[in-house]
């Protein structure tokens, strides 16, 4: 029986699965399609994810070739702008990858890792007991396609089953997992559906050219029937958007042509847009939803099966930081090292995450959702007040995740991400952090471990200027478990001492 299966080999399926592999599990990913998708369904990634990818030492890689890696300059809230102009110490950062490439990279560093990869597996049914988990796959694809090979073929495998003692659905929102794990998943759905698209323009050096002698500006552009998104993040390829009510907005079967899309631009726009040849077309009914649980006995949810918002730019951030969050609690668990109800605490630290996300993005919604004059004062009244340096400060912690704390300490540091502190030895603490280990990170010379922590909990005994403890106790997935020496025994007790048998 294998240990962890992972359902979707999309970027939260390949973080969990690179998280566990660092902690010494080898976990299976099984992936409906049989080749990667070359889909940009993402554009880019924003948050503390940033600072998680630059903890495993995958930030560069990420950063490589980028139209922007940084701090972000400004960020569109429910299309009111705002701008962190002179807010140089604000955390939001953003690198612009688009998510085809970022599956690559993620599944390479995954094979790196050892991880198996197995494409055309598609689940069909699932059964749990007190040991372990079944998953059912369509007939001839229990095989799949092992990326982890030498040579890129199936392992030779032929059943129908497999079998893991933990499952994890990372399959999106319309999760089979989570239903066949009789997980619900409230929430509302939009009255309205959106159409995107990436076109190519050869030979055009400015995309906005030609939309500009139409009459239209970069960003949204209203009309009574809706509203048409142009951008473009490279100087071949405009991105197009078409929200639309009414005869437009019923959820669209089978793929986008770009006929379909000429069609919903005419309604919108009452004419024709010069848009090049489509890349990629696609129709989405934007939700807002959080499963009512993120686990049920041996299963649990991550990413798009456990939540799904209504604004972007925050999807990603939080999906993959919820596989963080679970990998390294799993994997202690499957070594036998775990306190008695650490695999609960997932639960209960990021669906509070993706509550509190929730709000924001629905916030974002409402305010680009109003199309009327009082819609339009909203926004003026609302773009003035982000104008001011202390809603610019709030806004861009709310974007980046970082206002949502694990637990209660006194501390202000524990249940938050630790900072970068600039060590004396000239390490970062991210470079503590790059093999997915709790880090005992000792800055007063006085904390110390039992021998029975010392084989998976790293110390590092050094100094920092102004440092915000003598003593930080730094989880896997980068939060502070614990800050200053007094009560640290308990602390690491909580979090990384075996229960007694």
């Amino acid at each position: 029986m294998d240990d962890v299966l992972i359902v979707g080999a999309g970027p939260v399926g390949l973080m969990l699965a690179c998280e566990l592999s660092l902690a010494g599990i080898r976990p299976i990913v099984l992936e409906k399609r049989a080749e990667p998708s070359e889909l940009p369904k993402a554009n880019g990634l924003g948050g503390q994810i940033i600072e998680l990818l630059d903890h495993r030492g995958l930030l560069e890689r990420f950063s490589e070739g980028s139209p922007f890696a940084g701090r972000a300059p400004g960020f569109p809230f429910g299309s009111v702008p705002l701008r962190f102009d002179g807010l140089d110490d604000i955390p939001l950062r953003l690198v612009l990858i688009q998510q085809p490439r970022m599956e690559r990279l993620l599944a390479e560093r995954a094979v790196e890792l050892g991880v198996e990869i197995r494409r055309g597996c598609e689940v069909l049914s699932l059964d749990q007991d007190a040991d372990g988990v079944t998953l059912g796959l369509a007939n001839g694809t229990a095989d799949g396609t092992a990326d982890g090979t030498p040579d890129g073929t199936p392992d030779g495998t032929a059943e129908d089953n497999v079998r893991a003692r933990y499952v994890v659905g990372c399959d999106g929102g319309h999760s089979l997992v989570r239903e066949l794990a009789g997980i619900g998943f409230p929430g509302t759905t939009a009255d309205y559906v959106l159409r995107l698209g990436h076109f190519k323009l050869d030979g055009v050096a400015d995309p906005f050219k030609p939309l500009e002698l139409a009459g239209l500006e970069p960003g949204w552009n209203r009309t009574p029937h809706g509203r048409v998104l142009l951008t473009s993040l490279q100087h071949d390829v405009l991105i197009a958007g078409v929200r639309e009510k009414g005869d437009g907005a019923r959820p669209q079967e089978g793929p986008v042509t770009l006929e379909d899309f000429r069609a919903a631009v005419r309604r919108v726009l009452g004419r024709d847009l010069p848009l090049g040849e489509p890349i990629w077309l696609s129709s989405t009914v934007v939700q807002a939803r959080v499963a009512e649980r993120y686990q049920a006995g041996r299963v649990f949810l991550a990413g798009d099966a456990a939540h799904l918002f209504p604004a972007g730019g925050s999807a990603l951030n939080v999906g993959m930081t919820d596989a963080a969050n679970l990998g390294w609690k799993l994997a202690a668990t499957l070594h036998g090292r775990a306190p008695a109800g650490l695999l609960g605490t997932y639960e209960a630290e990021r669906r509070p995450a993706a509550e509190r996300t929730l709000v924001q993005t629905r916030a974002q919604a409402a305010l680009d959702r109003l199309d009327d004059e009082d819609g339009a004062a909203l926004r003026e009244l609302l773009g003035e007040v982000f104008a001011y340096e202390q809603p610019a400060r709030h806004l861009a912690t709310l974007l980046h995740g970082s206002d949502v704390r694990y637990g209660s300490d006194p501390h202000p540091l524990v249940g938050h991400f630790v900072p970068d502190l600039a060590l004396a030895d000239g390490r970062r603490v991210a470079e503590l952090m790059r093999q997915g280990r709790p880090v005992l990170l000792d800055l007063g010379g006085g904390a110390d471990l039992d021998d029975r922590d010392r084989s998976w909990i790293d110390v590092i005994r050094t100094r920092a200027d102004d440092a915000p403890a003598d003593t930080l106790l730094i989880r896997p997935d980068g939060y502070v478990a614990w800050a200053g020496t007094p009560g640290l025994p308990e602390a690491i007790s909580a979090w990384f001492t075996p229960s007694p048998a």
